[in-house]
């Protein structure tokens, strides 16, 4: 069997769930961002149809999926560059996500760790949309022959469910037809932790807003959390050893250096031995220097969402090129007789 020649492509997306924030900005968009470049077709998408896997409420989802356009724009994805789109304009994602169904084993999913973790000990009333996400996630990736994924930690159980559905197709039906698919791992300083508690992640979820950055908050909003950003009464060292056992004083290092693009050690070279009342102004004028455009920027696209969703048609009709195909091609491997997709 030859080996199948792929187009360097890469696919990624996020739940349009709200509250888009420093972490899901230094953590993936920042790179998806870095990631346009002839080397690579690069694919982002609103996964919509992985957010009702629990109950939204239509007019909020709505919102939440051209907000995240927005951010995504806004943060430097270009629609010309990058097909953007959502994920239900695009019905070969559901459509070869339930081939996938029958190919991914219970086993698999069973072992999940967001299965666990989100379900609980409620397991019978979670919906099997949440038991199941794991291979409409592989057919995300592999309806277009994704060859790289970003990913986090959470996510790296979920990438490896995808490589092994994409093996257990290919050995079952004797065939090189879905590549197997490499993580591009994001770097150390992406994990963004809480404002208010350095040892939690940053999160929508948390109660108090002033634990995080949110993306469409202002310049002024933006100064204020990190001046009360909780610290701890010691200077700052001059070397990254000095940051264990500081939660919050590594994550506030952290963030400087992520947004100056620099490491943490030439960061604490600058501001070793400097108290948290000097270093936090620098933090705040930097931090609202790089993130006041975007919340500016988002705030501009949705006042025109019509446009938000002119966009989102475009980058459809674009995936659509590539997937349709596919899943044709898809459909004649497992036996489909007469199948179309249009």
């Amino acid at each position: 069997m030859t080996q199948t020649q792929f187009t360097p492509r890469v696919f990624s997306g996020a739940q349009p769930s709200g509250n888009l924030h420093l972490g899901n900005y230094l953590g993936a968009l920042r790179n998806w961002v870095r990631m346009q470049s002839d080397e690579f077709e690069t694919i982002y998408c609103m996964v919509d149809l992985h957010a009702i896997t629990v109950w939204q409420d239509p007019a909020e989802l709505r919102h939440a999926t051209r907000e995240l356009c927005a951010g995504y724009i806004a943060s430097g994805l270009n629609p010309e560059k990058s097909i953007l789109f959502n994920q239900s304009q695009v019905p070969e994602h559901a459509q070869l996500g339930w081939v996938f169904n029958c190919v991914a084993r219970m086993g698999w999913m069973q072992r999940m760790t967001q299965w666990k973790d989100k379900a609980g000990k409620n397991t019978q009333n979670a919906s099997l949309g949440l038991f199941a996400y794991p291979s409409l996630m592989a057919a995300d990736i592999l309806i277009y022959h994704a060859t790289h994924v970003p990913v986090g930690d959470d996510q790296k159980q979920h990438l490896e469910l995808t490589r092994d559905i994409a093996i257990k197709f290919n050995n079952d039906f004797g065939v090189d037809f879905f590549p197997i698919t490499e993580p591009v791992i994001e770097g150390a300083a992406t994990r963004v932790m809480s404002l208010r508690d350095g040892s939690k992640k940053m999160s929508k979820s948390d109660p108090s807003d002033m634990s995080r950055i949110n993306m469409t908050d202002d310049a002024d909003t933006i100064a204020k959390k990190i001046r009360k950003a909780k610290t701890d009464p010691d200077a700052l060292p001059s070397e990254a050893d000095g940051l264990d056992d500081r939660p919050e004083a590594r994550n506030l290092v952290n963030i400087y250096a992520a947004l100056s693009d620099q490491s943490v050690e030439q960061v604490l070279s600058d501001v070793g031995g400097k108290q948290f009342g000097d270093f936090k102004p620098m933090l705040a004028d930097l931090a609202v220097e790089k993130l006041s455009p975007i919340s500016s920027e988002m705030a501009r696209l949705m006042n025109d969402q019509s446009e938000i969703d002119r966009i989102l048609a475009r980058g459809a009709e674009r995936a659509r090129e590539i997937t349709v195909p596919i899943l044709r091609q898809t459909y004649e491997i497992v036996g489909m007789v007469g199948a179309s997709t249009r």
